[in-house]
């Protein structure tokens, strides 16, 4: 029998963790720092995970990884430390770490599809080893006192299931509070269409023992709601479509909003400007808001040459000067 899904403005919970809907930001690899969460939650999302962050680089205490991506800034709402790494022991230490930032939720990635992960028996190669991937949950579990829940993929190769397997022995053995599936072969990255029927499989299998999210595709509000349907999920995360589109989380829990003017535009964009300063100072901010700029001034009308201005200016001052040239409804 088919249950009722709630709306995605109903409120639940993973584990003793209240969330106020069933919007989420996805883990985004190296781009998901505390401004980019915060802002995810500005627009409505219930809960906004960090960038995916090396276990092994927290236990030999590297620096930037301590001040930068396990920072969490006061005014975030509930924030998920996403974990990656095949060593459980290495993991245990890590995830005491990563607590003591003050998450309320520690996740794991069972899922990167990038060779370097993979090449280190972390992320989606863990797939292929689920003794070590019960190894991984139970120590980060045992590290950091945190409900611990994991984010994977249907599988490492196209047409394998692995994942869905993985999943169900996560929660009967290594008592995981939640999983998110991106229905999709590692092998595939973000190509063909997601198995959203696989997720529907592993809601009904689990039967309600732990919240069950759907990730993958998910890149307009319509999509969304269609894959949540299709699913049966408990709730969607929400990955490349928030890029540079805050909106779309204040349209799915039930914000009447329309696509932004240009105005509202530039003035978000000034807010990632002065947020980024903030996080890693002028200097580096204007180098890494390289790959932002054109999510935002895409919306603006920008291409070819005039968009080019953005990624070349050398300074923050240079592109907010960018921004004040110009009337805001029409570039020049």
């Amino acid at each position: 029998m088919t249950r009722a899904q709630p709306p995605l403005t109903q409120p639940f919970r993973i584990a003793d963790v209240e969330l106020r809907n069933r919007v989420l930001l996805a883990p985004l690899a190296g781009i998901g720092n505390w401004f980019v969460r915060l802002q995810a939650h500005r627009y409505g999302a219930g809960l906004a995970v960090s960038e995916m962050v090396s276990s092994f680089a927290i236990a030999h205490r590297n620096r930037r990884t301590l001040e930068e991506m396990l920072r969490i800034h006061p005014d975030e709402g509930p924030v998920s430390i996403q974990l990656f790494g095949g060593d459980p022991d290495v993991m245990r230490e890590a995830a005491a770490v990563a607590a003591s930032a003050g998450p309320q939720l520690l996740d794991l990635n069972f899922g990167c599809p990038v060779k370097k992960v993979l090449k280190t028996g972390a992320g989606a190669a863990l797939l292929d080893e689920p003794e070590r991937a019960l190894a991984v949950a139970r120590a980060a579990a045992e590290g950091s006192g945190l409900p611990v829940t994991v984010k994977l993929r249907s599988g490492l190769r196209s047409g394998e299931r692995s994942g869905v397997d993985l999943a169900k022995r996560l929660v009967a053995e290594a008592g995981v509070a939640a999983i998110t599936l991106h229905p999709r072969a590692a092998a595939q990255h973000h190509s063909g269409r997601p198995d959203y029927a696989l997720v529907r499989e592993l809601v009904e299998a689990l039967d309600g023992q732990v919240p069950v999210i759907v990730s993958g595709g998910l890149r307009s509000p319509d999509r969304a709601r269609r894959a949540y349907e299709e699913s049966g999920a408990d709730a969607v995360m929400i990955a490349r479509g928030s890029l540079g589109n805050p909106w779309i989380f204040a349209a799915l829990t039930g914000e009447d909003v329309a696509d932004p003017d240009p105005e509202q535009v530039v003035a978000e964009l000034r807010w990632v400007i002065d947020r980024a300063a903030e996080h890693w100072g002028p200097e580096r901010a204007s180098r890494n808001l390289r790959k932002f700029y054109p999510w935002y001034v895409s919306r603006l009308g920008y291409e070819g040459a005039q968009a080019d201005r953005f990624q070349r200016a050398e300074s923050l001052d240079e592109v907010l000067e960018l921004l004040d040239g110009r009337p805001v409804s029409a570039p020049v």
